[in-house]
């Protein structure tokens, strides 16, 4: 699991059949105390997070696959959960 903050919202014209329906959003690692990482992370969104929230990001693809409901989605990171607070 990965902490991130969302920064942005990814819109494409052409995109797979699968997606249909779906949000990628562009998501900035942060560590525990909820400072940027460097790092980023483009992530289907599962639970409708928006800019600037704090969220909690599987990145391994067959996890990623079953909480979306497919086998064969090309997908490897979604978002999971919305974080209230950083404990700390």
């Amino acid at each position: 699991m990965i902490l991130a903050r969302v920064t942005g919202r990814i819109t494409s014209t052409i995109h797979h059949s699968d997606m249909d329906g779906r949000s990628l959003l562009v998501l900035d690692k942060i560590d525990p105390e909820g400072q940027p990482t460097g790092g980023y992370l483009i992530a289907v969104d599962s639970i409708g997070a928006g800019a600037g929230e704090t969220v909690l990001v599987l990145d391994e693809g067959n996890g990623a696959r079953q909480i979306l409901g497919g086998s064969d989605l090309p997908v490897r990171s979604v978002v999971v959960g919305i974080l209230d607070y950083l404990p700390g």
